[in-house]
């Protein structure tokens, strides 16, 4: 049965999850309010965290794969340009979007499986940062928002793509952090814990899992990330659900340390690689 027979007429993504349309609304963006893109937002912590932005006040363009799958330049770019032209600028980017591989060793893993893992976590968030930046600055500044993992900050056994992705991401984010610091653009690594997902409760690690992150914990820190309260995190990693937005704060005015909360190497004072 077609979907105009089944009668459903709004576009859905390939997981069946209804795509909103996007804000037309003439006061949108241009009328003065903020605007973000969200990509991965059909379902799970991207449409949490689309639905809070739109609470807090924010116009939100909500990607997925029917809207432009984010290993698509062409389609990126076309969507990218279509917001603009709407909406007349870009203050945020949430890059959210993001698929895991099978729980098997390295040796076990698919290689198409484990490529495709790193074109939606890598070449996906390089594509959108690469894209938005320059909207970023001609709005006077924006920020980016990378939803990356505490994989990142460990080798992994299982789901080596993955962990090996997100790692990656943490580098991407530290670039656009140096590349953007002084056009006025702030870029954060936010780890959203294990929120209860379809795409996590999949997964063997959590079976028996009786305590999630909510998805309030990630929104909250989305909120205060894009407000710019957290600025001085900017290049590193904050993580829901042990962070808060009063915990950072404090951090903050305590002053943080070279190399804290950012993906690096530790090394003693006396290796000649220090």
């Amino acid at each position: 049965m077609s979907e105009a027979a089944a009668g459903i007429t709004e576009p859905v993504d390939d997981e069946g999850d209804v795509t909103p349309e996007p804000d037309t609304d003439d006061g949108a963006g241009r009328g003065g309010h903020l605007v973000a893109v969200v990509t991965g937002a059909s379902r799970g912590i991207g449409r949490a965290v689309a639905m809070a932005l739109e609470d807090a006040g924010w116009v939100v363009e909500r990607g997925s794969s029917t809207v432009a799958p984010v290993t698509d330049r062409e389609a990126l770019a076309a969507w990218v340009a279509d917001i603009v032209e709407r909406q007349g600028r870009i203050d945020l980017l949430v890059n959210n979007a993001g698929v895991i591989d099978a729980e098997v060793d390295l040796f076990a893993s698919d290689p198409d499986q484990w490529w495709y893992t790193h074109e939606v976590n890598v070449l996906g968030v390089y594509l959108m940062t690469w894209l938005v930046a320059p909207h970023l600055v001609a709005a006077g500044g924006g920020r980016v928002v990378n939803v990356n993992s505490g994989s990142a900050r460990r080798a992994g056994a299982v789901a080596s793509a993955y962990s090996a992705s997100k790692a990656a991401l943490a580098r991407i984010t530290g670039s656009a952090h140096l590349a953007g610091w002084d056009r006025g653009i702030r870029a954060f690594d936010l780890m959203p814990g294990v929120v209860r997902t379809d795409m996590t409760a999949a997964m063997d690690a959590h079976v028996g899992r009786t305590e999630w992150t909510s998805p309030e914990e990630v929104t909250s820190l989305v909120l205060a990330l894009a407000s710019g309260d957290l600025d001085a995190f900017s290049g590193r990693f904050v993580r829901a659900g042990v962070d808060t937005p009063d915990s950072l704060r404090a951090m903050a005015e305590r002053g943080l340390e070279p190399g804290e909360r950012m993906l690096d190497l530790v090394l003693r004072d006396d290796d000649p690689l220090a």
